[in-house]
């Protein structure tokens, strides 16, 4: 399968039309916690600091100011998008750990020589993955790293990322955490290994020049 296909597959949200198995968590329970994965806090620092990034790297990219706002109308969900690839990217790597995958640093070098070359350079990967899929520069080898674990796990299975049977392992990852998101940024369905948005119709998210912040 198209590895820029498999990507998206990846980093789009498997939006669930059945109700989260989760609890979710409370503020009196992870005080300054965006999400628990794990046993371990994702904060809302950490979350709005990589958001922080995405927004200086749009900005970079798009000096018009009239342009920079359309980017922001069109990336207004960028904040739960963000906590959705940081938990995804912890429950794949559980799902890794639990298969014994290990990725070495030549295998991200491996991923990015590849992308490098489907897209046209070092500088086309960084735009392409900013706009498509809000990964900031300085977190892309990160995201190579957690692609390259999503194409080992998928070649163990013997399948691809789009496939029920990848789903179905992040799925038990998924339960062995026991993630928990803070209601603000929605919910996350277990089954689908996707954050869901909570019906809690007092929350809203503004956006800024600078940051998102979800009250």
């Amino acid at each position: 399968m198209h590895r820029r296909r498999r990507t998206a597959l990846v980093l789009s949200a498997a939006i669930a039309a059945a109700a989260p198995f989760l609890t979710a968590c409370g503020s009196d329970a992870h005080p300054g916690a965006a999400a628990v994965v794990g046993g371990q806090r994702i904060t809302v620092s950490q979350l709005e600091n990589r958001v922080n990034e995405v927004r200086r790297a749009q900005r970079a990219a798009v000096p018009d100011e009239t342009q920079y706002q359309q980017v922001l109308a069109s990336t207004s969900s960028l904040t739960r998008d963000t906590l959705y690839n940081m938990v995804l990217d912890r429950v794949l790597h559980r799902a890794a750990q639990d298969a014994g995958i290990t990725v070495t640093r030549k295998d991200v070098e491996a991923t990015r020589a590849g992308y490098e070359q489907q897209l046209g350079g070092a500088k086309a990967l960084q735009t392409a993955w900013l706009q498509k899929y809000g990964i900031a520069p300085e977190r892309l080898d990160d995201n190579l790293r957690f692609q390259t674990e999503a194409t080992k796990l998928a070649q163990l299975l013997g399948t691809d990322t789009s496939q029920p049977a990848f789903w179905k392992v992040l799925a038990n990852a998924s339960k062995e955490l026991h993630v928990d998101l803070n209601p603000r940024y929605g919910a996350w369905d277990v089954q689908k290994s996707s954050r869901v948005d909570a019906k809690t119709p007092w929350v809203r998210e503004v956006t800024s020049a600078g940051t998102q912040v979800s009250a």
